[in-house]
């Protein structure tokens, strides 16, 4: 299931940042397509940067504290995969990039993906991959 979600992502998503950056080339140009796409992902790497770095004090002063830091290292994967879209070239994966180092945005998706965990649990449901 995992793996149709990614093929379809690899097949779609150039077709898709393609035909956005097309569209914007029609109305600001080559070259100021080209400085958008640039600026947002250099501007999308040095926030990536702070967030994670935010991130990673407060994973030390939870584990100074004694208590499980587990939401905050679900934020630094999510950082992480923030900073993997944001220096990827197009627009799309910048705006998900961009969305993913919103701390709001993060917590809801924390909250999604607990809700999920929690009913595969009660349905007894969850697989496990070992390496």
């Amino acid at each position: 299931m995992i793996l149709t979600y990614l093929l379809a992502a690899f097949i779609f998503m150039p077709i898709a940042e393609l035909a956005v950056l097309l569209k914007v080339h029609e109305f600001v140009g080559l070259g100021k397509t080209l400085a958008l796409v640039i600026f947002t992902g250099i501007a999308g790497a040095v926030m990536a940067r702070a967030e994670g770095m935010r991130v990673v004090m407060a994973i030390h002063r939870d584990l100074t504290a004694g208590r499980m830091p587990a939401p905050r290292l679900m934020d630094g994967v999510m950082i992480l995969a923030a900073g993997l879209l944001l220096v990827t070239p197009g627009l799309i994966t910048d705006a998900a990039g961009f969305l993913l180092l919103v701390p709001a945005v993060r917590a809801a998706i924390r909250a999604w993906l607990r809700r999920k965990l929690e009913a595969k649990l009660r349905e007894g449901s969850v697989t496990t991959w070992r390496w």
